[in-house]
């Protein structure tokens, strides 16, 4: 590459993108950059930082995994990488050539050709007025990827076999489809572009727990023939581990850890990660009830005067901390031990929630004695107003279920039907005391 086309490069002039992307300094090419980039969404004292001082590199075939709670913004980051979401700072390479922002149009065409995201929400995602042979050829027709209409064809009918449905399906229209399909539906139109890189948010949270290893092994099959790289956006950590080749920890907007899939599941050195991975389901019901939770407190920071910064500290694992908190990080890493974030207590021991380094014997009693309240008090012990309107009107069925209600330890219902059939049977005997008086006034 020359001189000229180097400075394109960098200045975003660039209509088409290279054949291969910039090499790290571990040999891997790096297909997809995102660097310092932040998200806003809404304007003035209204604005909402989603996405802030976000950075991370995904290697060319690859499955690099973004993981979080709801809402910490996974699929904004991802939405970002498909241009629909703009960018308030900083910039998203793709190949080492600027996608982020204004880009020429060739380029912008270049973006939709190689990069494909299947959407977390399948129903929202597909047109319910096209057949399902034209959302899977929309691509191919907007990009010609086809010789003739046999050759649609057959691309269409291997892809729907690809993903677990029939070529009679076809025909069809995506609400004739359960949400398990319509997801496949989605898969197969992102795959039959031949993409090199996928956005995956969430893609098997809407399948059954029956088909989800069929899927995941789907994609696997994709990535080995096609050579296809996914952003893959979930939260659920203990299929993350399986599929992933690198992950990326994400809270409240910014990347907080980055490492191998197994480099991170024996060294979870941010709290965070510490506490999604306690977090982790056991199957095994007796180990669940003594497993100790561990609950990851922001205030456990220090940052007034020590800022934090996201740094490497060896074995390619990054972490977000300041200088006090990533020497611990490095001495914990050499150490060479790996950490057990996943505790049990022992039998007969009652498994106390784990706080941050710095947190109080009162708030653990606190939240344990408000979660003790709300395990005792029944589900639909509500005391809704009808109970008691109910039982006004009908004052002897509002004793019956007073009664019931009592018998069940629903307090709530049961104060609420004893006071509207106390109401009624007053109001009752009002009106019987005044009919009274007044046929006495009349035989008189």
């Amino acid at each position: 590459m020359n001189v000229t086309e180097t400075n394109q490069k960098q200045s975003g002039r660039v209509s088409r993108f290279p054949e291969h992307g910039p090499i790290a300094e571990n040999g891997k090419e790096i297909l997809l950059s995102i660097k310092d980039i932040d998200i806003t969404f809404g304007k003035g004292d209204n604005a909402v930082r989603a996405v802030q001082d976000a950075s991370f590199d995904i290697y060319k075939g690859e499955t690099f995994s973004l993981v979080g709670e709801s809402g910490s913004g996974k699929t904004t980051i991802g939405r970002a990488v498909i241009r629909v979401n703009p960018l308030a700072a900083g910039e998203i390479q793709y190949k080492g050539v600027r996608i982020s922002g204004k880009i020429p149009r060739s380029l912008d065409r270049e973006v939709i050709r190689n990069v494909q995201m299947v959407f977390q929400d399948p129903a929202a995602s597909l047109n319910e007025r096209a057949t399902v042979d034209y959302i899977i050829s929309e691509g191919l027709y907007n990009f010609h990827l086809f010789k003739n209409e046999a050759d649609r064809v057959q691309k269409v009918e291997n892809m729907i076999n690809e993903v677990g449905l029939l070529p009679e399906h076809l025909t069809r229209y995506p609400h004739e489809f359960s949400g398990g399909q319509r997801q496949r539906i989605g898969l197969a139109r992102a795959m039959v572009m031949e993409p090199e890189l996928v956005v995956a948010d969430e893609p098997i949270s809407a399948l059954d727990v029956s088909i989800r290893a069929q899927v995941l092994n789907l994609l696997k099959k994709f990535q080995r023939e096609q050579q296809v790289t996914y952003l893959f956006i979930a939260h659920d950590l203990s299929i993350v581990r399986f599929i992933s080749d690198r992950i990326g920890v994400i809270y409240k907007g910014r990347i907080v850890e980055v490492a191998d899939a197994e480099e991170l599941f024996d060294y979870p050195l941010h709290p965070y990660t510490h506490s999604l991975i306690s977090a982790i389901p056991i199957p095994d019901p007796k180990l669940e009830k003594n497993k100790v939770q561990y609950i990851y407190d922001p205030s456990m920071h220090d940052y007034s005067e020590d800022k934090p910064e996201f740094v490497c500290i060896g074995h390619d694992h990054y972490v977000y901390g300041n200088k006090k908190e990533i020497e611990e990080y490095k001495a914990i890493r050499e150490r060479g031990v790996p950490l057990k974030p996943i505790q049990i207590a022992e039998p007969g021991e009652a498994p106390a929630p784990k706080k941050g380094r710095e947190g109080s014997d009162a708030a653990e009693a606190a939240e344990a004695a408000a979660e003790a309240q709300f395990l005792s008090t029944p589900v639909h012990d509500t005391g809704s107003i009808w109970y008691t309107v109910l039982s006004f009107f009908l004052p002897v069925l509002g004793i019956i279920a007073a009664v019931l209600f009592r018998r069940h330890m629903h307090i709530r219902n049961y104060k609420a039907c004893k006071k509207g059939a106390v109401l009624g049977f007053i109001v009752i005997g009002v009106i019987l005391l005044i009919f009274a008086l007044l046929l006495l006034l009349a035989v008189i």
